[in-house]
């Protein structure tokens, strides 16, 4: 039987986002990440399991994010004019971390990753930046092209990681705010969604204190 309310909204997550002096290098392998920089897995809490790693960190330069599907059977379905529909990871930020804020802001954004999809024969990865719905003002545009991606697809799946550079994120302010809100969800067209607090029937997508609190602290994890 379902639980009506998820386990995980139950409660307000906080963890420290792992920093690295030098950013993992992008090239779809994932072989520059280590478990350190793995997400909490908080759906054990509503007694699931996940099907991917999900791992992320940053440092003075950006934030960067990778993850790792495996056991699948059918060929990705990427669409960038409907990425939500197909395989695609998706992350979440507020700049300023207001937990008690239910509509988003212009520190809230909300970018899009295909391991597919894009270039010539809809072969190389996809990086995107979706608005967030009923925000209360949108974040400035940003030029996509600036955020890095990289995807390596094998038969039983995919890996991918991605880089954004602190000048697309708005407010990015390591001094003042070491505090960010942080969100992801994974979506797979054979094994459905992964996310780190909640999902599509409790609205992550218009309401910001569904969100993590991620912690930029240097001194907690130094390298």
């Amino acid at each position: 039987m379902n639980a009506l309310i998820p386990n995980r909204f139950l409660f307000s997550f906080e963890f420290q986002l792992r920093y690295r002096r030098d950013m993992p290098k992008l090239d779809g392998k994932l072989t520059s990440w280590t478990d350190a920089e793995l997400l909490p897995r908080l759906s054990e809490l509503d007694g699931k399991s996940d099907f991917a790693d999900v791992w992320a960190c940053w440092n003075e330069t950006g934030i960067a994010i990778a993850c790792r599907v495996t056991g699948r059977h059918k060929p990705l379905r990427c669409d960038p004019k409907k990425f939500w529909t197909g395989d695609n990871l998706r992350i979440c930020t507020d700049m300023r971390d207001a937990r008690t804020v239910k509509r988003a802001t212009r520190f809230c954004q909300q970018f899009y990753f295909l391991p597919t999809g894009g270039g010539p024969g809809r072969k190389r990865p996809v990086a995107g930046v979706n608005p967030i719905k009923r925000a209360r003002e949108d974040a400035p545009p940003i030029p996509v092209e600036r955020i890095e991606v990289a995807s390596r697809v094998t038969k039983s799946g995919y890996s991918l990681e991605a880089f954004i550079p602190g000048k697309c994120l708005n407010g990015f302010d390591l001094l003042e705010h070491s505090r960010i809100g942080f969100y992801y969800i994974l979506e797979d067209t054979e094994r459905g969604q992964q996310y780190l607090t909640v999902g599509d029937d409790l609205y992550w997508y218009v309401d910001p204190s569904t969100w993590a609190t991620a912690v930029l602290d240097r001194m907690s994890n130094p390298e």
